[in-house]
This record gives structure tokens, C-alpha cells and sequence, in this order.
């Protein structure tokens, strides 16, 4: 599900780049560690932050990266120039990767599975294309945050079937995913780091 205006005026500016870069990228680092010289997916990458922090940060050595809007898709490539051929990014749906089986090290989702009808789909398909062994790195955002009168009204979320901390670590456990840490805050926003069984 495409983000409307509001959706992108709040992931599209500095303070969300701020706490992506320095809360949101300290979660994962204490809980999954760096994923050095290694090939990674971003499942949604809006304009390219998380590319620039799986690079700059987790210090990976490849990144493929796609989203669904091909606005966001060309925000990124033009910030992700400086990281030529090492970033490739284009159109894509998380539902159906256009990868093959056990293909990646490590898969980043920094906030993208709750905009999903089919978000099990989602997971499934994160699974497949991972390699055994490999992490799943997973920010999601919970229903009682989705379904708040206030971010309701504001924000184009899919309604039908969301997920809170529990339902999302049982998806991926019934997915073939061993959940190795997982926190929340304030029961609205959850980090995951899965590994393929």
C-alpha cells in the first residue's frame, strides 16, 4: 500500500532521519550486530536513509533495495550515487521479491510490513530469500498505533488483521524464523531480529 501525503511528510524529513540514524539503528546494532561484507535487501526503502545506514553503520558490502513507489525509488537512487556500485535499487513489492531462494545474508525492514494487507505474505517471502542462518531485521509498528483515532484519520494504513508485538513474532516463528531478541516501546513500535531456520 502506497503512503499518502501526511505518511510521507512524516518519514520524509530530518527528525525522522535523526531518530533512523541514531535510535532506530542503535536497536539494531545492540540486538543483530553489524552485518560486515555481506549482501543485503531493504524491503522498502523510501529515499535511500536505511541503504546509507546498512552501509555506513552495519558496514555491508552490498545492498539491493526496492520500493513499491517509483517516486521514492527515484529519491533514492539520486541520494545513493556516492555509493555506486555497491546500492541497486528499483521498483518492487515486498508480497512477491524478485530475487531467487536463499539469496541474501541479511533483510532490513525499517517500518514497511504494517503497510501490507497480506503482511504474512510479506514474511514468507523475506524467508525465502534469505540464506539459512541469515538475519531478518525487522522495525515494525503495531496496531494499537495503526488503529489510534488520531493516526487513523491521518494516516493510510491498512485496518483489516494487524499485528501487535506477540502476533508478529508468531508469524515469523510459523514462517521458519527463530526469534533471537525482539523489544517494544509503549506497545506501538516493536524491533525483531529473526534468523532462517
Amino acid at each position: 500500500m502506497l503512503m499518502n501525503f501526511a505518511e510521507k511528510t512524516m518519514m520524509n524529513n530530518p527528525l525522522r532521519t535523526y531518530l533512523q540514524k541514531t535510535y532506530e539503528t542503535d536497536q539494531f546494532l545492540s540486538m543483530g550486530g553489524l552485518t560486515k561484507d555481506e549482501h543485503i535487501l531493504e524491503v522498502g526503502c523510501g529515499r535511500g536513509v536505511g541503504v546509507e545506514i546498512i552501509l555506513e553503520a552495519f558496514h555491508a558490502k552490498q545492498v539491493d533495495a526496492f520500493d513499491l513507489d517509483p517516486t521514492m525509488v527515484k529519491a533514492a537512487q539520486k541520494r545513493l550515487k556516492k555509493h555506486a556500485g555497491k546500492v541497486n535499487v528499483q521498483v518492487g513489492d515486498v508480497t512477491n521479491i524478485q530475487s531467487p531462494d536463499n539469496h541474501y545474508d541479511s533483510v532490513f525492514n525499517f517500518g514497511i510490513i504494517h503497510h501490507v494487507p497480506d503482511w504474512r505474505s510479506a514474511i514468507k517471502e523475506v524467508h525465502r530469500v534469505l540464506k539459512p542462518g541469515g538475519k531478518f531485521y525487522a522495525e515494525e509498528v503495531f496496531e494499537k498505533f495503526i488503529k489510534h483515532p488520531l493516526w487513523r484519520t491521518l494516516l493510510k494504513h491498512p485496518q483489516h488483521d494487524r499485528f501487535n508485538e506477540l502476533q508478529f513474532k508468531l508469524a515469523l516463528e510459523e514462517n521458519g524464523f527463530n526469534v533471537k531478541r525482539s523489544n517494544q516501546l509503549f506497545g506501538q513500535f516493536g524491533w525483531f531480529i529473526a534468523v532462517k531456520q
